[in-house]
């Protein structure tokens, strides 16, 4: 929850592949205040059954950018193994991008849900509501 020094983050995945939430995605956040200032990492979660990640930790006050770091390689690598387990393997990798990491700027007193739009070979994000 966002207070007046404060922001607050909310994301979830759609795996656009196959039209469904991505369950299982590690997903960190790290912050910083001001774009000179070290990175710190604030800790992490993983998405629900929905695709959710509802309890991200809140950035500390003077946070003026966060990141979120999504380790999407295990997902896609399980989906993978799982629909070609009577299939010849067509792929070597699970994902053409192991790791998703969005960074953007932020201010006090707003939240940010981050929506990952994900498939094996793209993705997309924005702010959503």
């Amino acid at each position: 929850m966002s207070t007046d020094t404060t922001a607050s983050v909310s994301t979830h995945i759609l795996d656009t592949s196959i039209g469904r939430p991505a369950e299982g995605v590690a997903i960190t956040l790290a912050a910083r205040s001001g774009f000179d200032a070290e990175w710190v990492a604030l800790g992490g979660s993983a998405t629900d059954a929905d695709g959710r990640c509802k309890d991200l930790p809140a950035p500390p006050e003077g946070t003026t950018h966060v990141r979120l770091d999504f380790e999407v390689e295990t997902y896609f690598s399980k989906k993978q193994a799982e629909a070609q387990q009577d299939a010849p393997r067509v792929r070597d990798s699970g994902a053409f991008f192991p790791e998703v990491a969005i960074t953007f700027a932020v201010t006090p007193g707003e939240h940010y849900h981050v929506p990952l739009l994900l498939n094996p070979f793209g993705y997309s994000v924005y702010r959503g509501s």
